[in-house]
């Protein structure tokens, strides 16, 4: 389906004539005559739910690319199947691991115990940490919060670094914090979040620091080494929803010495915090890499990566943001712009979702959209249509209504074409909704053409829910012509930096 405006699109939307259809003309991009049926999949789970994003590695030795996720129950709640690995070829479950609370996280993927194939490092709520063998589905440690001697809340995404304790294993940089006990708008009881370096064979903390201003911290780490490798660079961010934070660059050292007093301040938001990972990428064509970062205040902010001045800011009226950013070459220069959907409304009142395009080079907006109902998935990208720029795709939530004129919550993922100012339905619509699952494009089966793999809930009423989810395999016959920088939550190399190569 096109839309030629984002009228068209609201009335689409809002007038109720989305019906029971199946996939209509997606011109040069997917249609339901370009799908791969034999190699796509989809696989049903009952009584539990996903906000974790799928990653993709080869764990059974095949040549095709498994899928991996994070699960769960309500919060506070163990679940059996808290992470799941999937086969690519058939979507049939490899293994599936407990844990005490929801695994939220998106998998970290390394060759932990030399047998050739990848583990996985992922994290979630109730200081839940752990990793796993990527063939068997043995848990090869969890984190002994105990053992760390201090209290320790949800674990945010992870980032491997350089082996710091001289064992043969690169080891991993990690944020934690977050005290989901206290009232939203209650400011006492947060206890400082804290950056820490672990150790990738056995858990252990080998060093911590905490946040500069002994506020909360909900953001994940983008970590970038430095120009002559001996240190990393590394954006993080406090405060939260409902509480005010800074965003700030330190260093791996900073870290290991357990000190971020000399942490650069970048941006203030009194009343929110900064929750989304930050990006590193050059958007000025000096060699050095920048920052691009969301405030929750509905604010897209870039940096110089060599002075960290400013170079513009972007706000977004009535808006909150709890998604990344996507980047991508979405107009006709060589310098990357960014893609990113926010949710209308103060948290927890969140009902619709905005999305805007902004250009690299000026901070100006390009581009703005309301697609669908409120949901933090970020953005991937891809040039479908082999013309040289990027599309976006986007998951949407919507509502159809039945015979009887009542809303049933169904989702789709759709994309953006920059230059047509075109949004054009990818997917059948599933019912469901997703709150913050981002999918994963790439080949899965290297057979050069696009694959995507995404999840969604299955609750007719309720996007926020833990009762049913599906994930699906979507293999097309759309050819990849040049690299997916972008293809997965924090990049196609899951660490928050733009590769150019």
């Amino acid at each position: 389906m096109k839309y030629t405006s984002t009228g068209d699109l609201i009335c689409f939307f809002s007038r109720r004539i989305f019906c029971y259809c199946s996939l209509i003309g997606f011109i040069l991009f997917i249609s339901s005559a370009v799908l791969c049926a034999q190699k796509s999949w989809s696989v049903s789970y009952k009584g539990m739910g996903t906000f974790s994003s799928p990653r993709v590695t080869d764990l059974t030795g095949d040549g095709i690319g498994d899928v991996i996720f994070g699960a769960g129950r309500e919060e506070f709640q163990a679940c059996d199947s808290a992470v799941i690995a999937v086969d690519g070829q058939n979507g049939k479950m490899l293994w599936h691991v407990r844990a005490k609370d929801q695994i939220f996280g998106s998998p970290m993927l390394k060759d932990l115990n030399g047998d050739g194939i990848d583990d996985i490092i992922i994290n979630g709520r109730s200081a839940e940490f752990m990793a796993i063998n990527g063939k068997t589905g043995d848990v090869i440690w969890r984190f002994d919060k105990k053992a760390a001697k201090q209290k320790w809340f949800g674990f945010y995404n992870a980032q491997f670094i350089k082996d710091q304790n001289k064992d043969g294993l690169e080891d991993i940089l990690i944020s934690n914090g977050g005290n989901v006990w206290a009232a939203p708008h209650e400011t006492k009881d947060r206890p400082a979040g804290y950056l820490a370096v672990v150790s990738a064979k056995d858990g252990s903390v080998l060093a911590k620091a905490s946040s500069p201003d002994k506020c909360e911290i909900y953001m994940s780490v983008s970590a970038l080494l430095t120009s002559d490798g001996n240190d990393y660079r590394i954006i993080f961010g406090t405060g939260g929803e409902t509480v005010g934070g800074h965003l700030y660059v330190t260093t791996l050292s900073a870290i290991l010495k357990g000190d971020l007093s000399d942490a650069i301040l970048l941006d203030t938001s009194a009343k929110n915090g900064y929750v989304a990972p930050a990006l590193w990428i050059d958007i000025n064509a000096d060699g050095t890499s920048d920052i691009v970062a969301n405030a929750v205040e509905g604010k897209l902010i870039a940096f110089d990566g060599k002075t960290y001045k400013p170079f513009w800011s972007v706000k977004v009226p009535d808006t909150e943001a709890y998604s990344s950013v996507a980047p991508g070459y979405f107009n006709a220069d060589t310098v990357p712009d960014f893609f990113v959907s926010y949710a209308v409304g103060v948290w927890p009142n969140l009902e619709w979702s905005k999305q805007i395009m902004v250009n690299g080079s000026t901070g100006a907006t390009e581009f703005v959209d309301s697609l669908g109902f409120y949901q933090t998935s970020t953005p991937v990208v891809i040039d479908l249509d082999g013309d040289g720029r990027d599309e976006a795709l986007l998951s949407v939530n919507i509502h159809i209504y039945d015979k009887l004129d009542r809303p049933i919550l169904h989702n789709m993922l759709v994309s953006v074409d920059f230059k047509t100012k075109e949004v054009s339905q990818l997917t059948d619509t599933n019912i469901g909704g997703n709150i913050s699952t981002t999918p994963w494009i790439g080949d899965l089966d290297h057979d050069g053409f696009l694959d995507i793999v995404y999840c969604h809930g299955t609750n007719l009423r309720k996007s926020y829910t833990f009762d049913g989810m599906q994930v699906h395999r979507i293999a097309t016959e759309v050819p990849i012509k040049k690299k997916i920088r972008w293809g997965s939550y924090m990049g196609s190399y899951y660490d928050g930096v733009f590769h150019k190569e």
